[in-house]
């Protein structure tokens, strides 16, 4: 059975901890008003996974909206930290593991 949205959310909050790249200080208004995919042009992607990814998707849950079907997160994922001395693995498994449970597809992992 999949995990709800909400574990999964809490997943990824706890990863980003576990790296020590949860930051308490938020981007500034500008920076979040990015209209480039990612805000790629103003965050990395673990700052637009707090900011951005973790809020909304929260906020839909809180409001009962339906959440999003058509998402692909996990290659981004593995593109944006396959360079980083750090071990993302468990992290890109929480994105793999909200993709699935959002669009319903199984993701294939990289190997």
């Amino acid at each position: 059975m999949p995990a709800e949205p909400q574990t999964l959310l809490y997943a990824i909050e706890r990863e980003l901890k576990a790296l020590s790249w949860w930051e308490s200080t938020p981007p500034s208004a500008r920076a979040l008003a990015s209209t480039e995919p990612f805000c790629l042009d103003t965050l990395n992607f673990a700052q637009w996974l707090q900011f951005v990814l973790l809020p909304r998707m929260q906020a839909m849950i809180d409001a009962g909206a339906p959440l999003p079907i058509r998402i692909s997160l996990y290659p981004m994922a593995t593109e944006t930290f396959k360079s980083l001395p750090e071990d993302t693995g468990a992290l890109e498994e929480a994105i793999a593991r909200l993709d699935e449970a959002l669009s319903g597809q199984p993701v294939r992992r990289e190997a």
